[in-house]
Protein backbone atom coordinates (compact mmCIF):
# COMPACT_ATOMS: atom_id res chain seq x y z
CA UNK A 1 0.00 0.00 0.00
CA UNK A 2 1.40 3.48 -1.10
CA UNK A 3 2.12 6.09 1.95
CA UNK A 4 0.23 9.49 1.10
CA UNK A 5 2.63 11.80 -0.26
CA UNK A 6 3.62 14.49 1.95
CA UNK A 7 3.88 17.99 0.84
CA UNK A 8 7.45 17.88 0.18
CA UNK A 9 7.70 14.72 -2.23
CA UNK A 10 4.77 16.68 -4.11
CA UNK A 11 6.67 19.27 -4.66
CA UNK A 12 9.84 17.68 -5.46
CA UNK A 13 7.64 15.83 -8.15
CA UNK A 14 6.35 19.08 -9.48
CA UNK A 15 9.91 20.34 -9.65
CA UNK A 16 11.04 16.91 -11.58
CA UNK A 17 8.07 17.17 -14.45
CA UNK A 18 8.58 20.72 -14.53
CA UNK A 19 12.44 20.12 -14.66
CA UNK A 20 11.69 17.59 -18.02
CA UNK A 21 11.42 19.89 -20.97
CA UNK A 22 10.46 19.76 -24.41
CA UNK A 23 14.01 20.05 -25.36
CA UNK A 24 16.71 17.42 -24.75
CA UNK A 25 18.96 20.05 -24.12
CA UNK A 26 17.22 21.37 -21.23
CA UNK A 27 16.63 17.95 -19.69
CA UNK A 28 20.53 17.90 -19.43
CA UNK A 29 20.84 20.93 -17.72
CA UNK A 30 17.82 21.18 -15.46
CA UNK A 31 16.93 17.47 -14.18
CA UNK A 32 20.67 16.72 -12.82
CA UNK A 33 20.77 19.80 -11.09
CA UNK A 34 18.00 18.99 -9.58
CA UNK A 35 18.58 15.77 -8.76
CA UNK A 36 22.11 16.70 -7.34
CA UNK A 37 22.50 19.99 -6.22
CA UNK A 38 19.08 21.00 -5.36
CA UNK A 39 18.37 19.76 -1.47
CA UNK A 40 21.84 21.74 -0.61
CA UNK A 41 20.76 25.11 -1.95
CA UNK A 42 19.72 28.60 0.08
CA UNK A 43 15.80 28.74 0.49
CA UNK A 44 16.54 31.89 -1.84
CA UNK A 45 18.39 29.61 -4.32
CA UNK A 46 15.57 26.84 -4.26
CA UNK A 47 12.73 29.59 -5.33
CA UNK A 48 14.92 31.15 -7.67
CA UNK A 49 14.83 27.53 -9.42
CA UNK A 50 11.23 27.00 -8.87
CA UNK A 51 10.91 30.38 -10.71
CA UNK A 52 13.16 29.87 -13.13
CA UNK A 53 11.27 26.62 -14.27
CA UNK A 54 8.39 28.49 -15.04
CA UNK A 55 9.73 30.29 -17.95
CA UNK A 56 9.50 29.58 -21.73
CA UNK A 57 11.73 26.45 -23.08
CA UNK A 58 12.94 29.07 -25.44
CA UNK A 59 13.95 31.75 -22.80
CA UNK A 60 15.62 28.71 -20.51
CA UNK A 61 17.80 27.56 -24.06
CA UNK A 62 19.13 31.34 -24.55
CA UNK A 63 20.44 31.82 -20.79
CA UNK A 64 22.17 28.10 -19.87
CA UNK A 65 23.30 28.05 -23.90
CA UNK A 66 25.14 31.49 -22.74
CA UNK A 67 23.23 33.31 -25.72
CA UNK A 68 22.13 36.00 -23.51
CA UNK A 69 22.28 36.23 -19.54
CA UNK A 70 18.80 37.26 -17.95
CA UNK A 71 18.48 40.98 -16.59
CA UNK A 72 17.71 40.02 -13.09
CA UNK A 73 20.12 39.07 -10.51
CA UNK A 74 18.38 36.45 -8.89
CA UNK A 75 18.23 34.71 -11.88
CA UNK A 76 21.40 35.14 -13.94
CA UNK A 77 22.67 33.69 -10.32
CA UNK A 78 20.51 30.00 -10.55
CA UNK A 79 21.32 29.96 -14.15
CA UNK A 80 25.18 30.52 -13.76
CA UNK A 81 24.73 28.17 -10.98
CA UNK A 82 23.15 25.29 -13.24
CA UNK A 83 26.24 26.20 -15.90
CA UNK A 84 28.72 25.74 -13.37
CA UNK A 85 27.19 22.56 -12.46
CA UNK A 86 26.86 20.82 -15.76
CA UNK A 87 30.59 21.96 -16.24
CA UNK A 88 31.42 20.40 -13.13
CA UNK A 89 33.16 17.08 -12.51
CA UNK A 90 30.60 16.06 -10.34
CA UNK A 91 28.01 15.73 -13.01
CA UNK A 92 29.93 13.72 -15.64
CA UNK A 93 29.36 10.48 -13.86
CA UNK A 94 25.30 11.68 -14.53
CA UNK A 95 25.83 12.41 -18.19
CA UNK A 96 24.24 9.93 -20.94
CA UNK A 97 26.70 7.77 -22.81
Amino acid sequence: MNEPSSPETAQRKRLYWHSRRGMWELDLLLVPFLEQRYDALEPADQAAFRDLIDEEDQDLFMWLMRRELPAEPVRRRIVQMIIEHAESADSVSHRPV
